[in-house]
């Protein structure tokens, strides 16, 4: 695209480098905000300037947040003997949405893949152990809602296998109403439900 000001190219370059944004999404990106008042343009541009002021993970569960503990964690009203282990905030406001689950989260960042070099010692596997262990826990279940696929599968059965040598504890899983490969973020919310609804226990 050498016939295009440098300036579109490359804007259009670093909305390539965005999840799921093609170069053709990039293209037509790029040329709506060409067409966009100035006034559009400056609050975007702030808006991505200032994502990062004031967020925070919180100390607890390690969901993004403005203040720790954060407003699920601290709120007196969910039932603490239900600990939702999850990838990501994405995932956990997804489930949130649903208004089916009224328990607590635990955010990991991740999920174990050798192929990726990531191991527990990248995710937020060590403040787990600490949070389900401690002799104080109320916790009872923990309820895995990962991603269905291999790295997933393979995260919830390495988490299950080491909580389980030191604590007795109900282990369950969001049932298969997400197919395999599916991103929990991007399940609608009747699904998530019988997925929660329909949680197995693991044996």
């Amino acid at each position: 695209m050498d016939f295009l000001p440098e300036s579109i190219t490359h804007l259009i370059e670093e909305l390539q480098t965005l999840p799921g944004i093609g170069p053709k999404s990039a293209q037509r990106l790029a040329f709506h905000l060409l067409k966009s008042g100035d006034a559009r343009l400056g609050s975007l541009s702030e808006a991505v300037a200032n994502i990062k002021n004031g967020v925070i993970e919180c100390g607890c569960c390690f969901s993004l947040t403005t203040a720790s503990p954060c407003k699920i964690c601290s709120d007196s009203g969910r039932d603490r003997g239900l600990l939702c282990v999850v990838e990501s905030t994405l995932d956990l406001i997804a489930l949130e949405k649903t208004g089916e689950f009224r328990g607590l989260y635990h955010v990991l960042h991740g999920k174990i893949s050798p192929l990726d070099g990531v191991g527990p010692e990248q995710l937020r596997v060590a403040e787990l152990f600490a949070r389900v262990t401690v002799e104080a826990s109320p916790i009872v279940e923990i309820i895995f809602a990962l991603n269905p696929d291999l790295e997933g599968d393979t995260t919830a059965l390495f988490l299950q296998q080491k909580l389980a040598a030191v604590r007795s504890l109900i282990f369950s899983r969001i049932a298969r109403g997400l197919p395999s490969g599916a991103n929990v973020e991007y399940a609608d919310d009747a699904t998530l439900i019988r997925a929660l609804q329909g949680r197995q226990r693991m044996s």
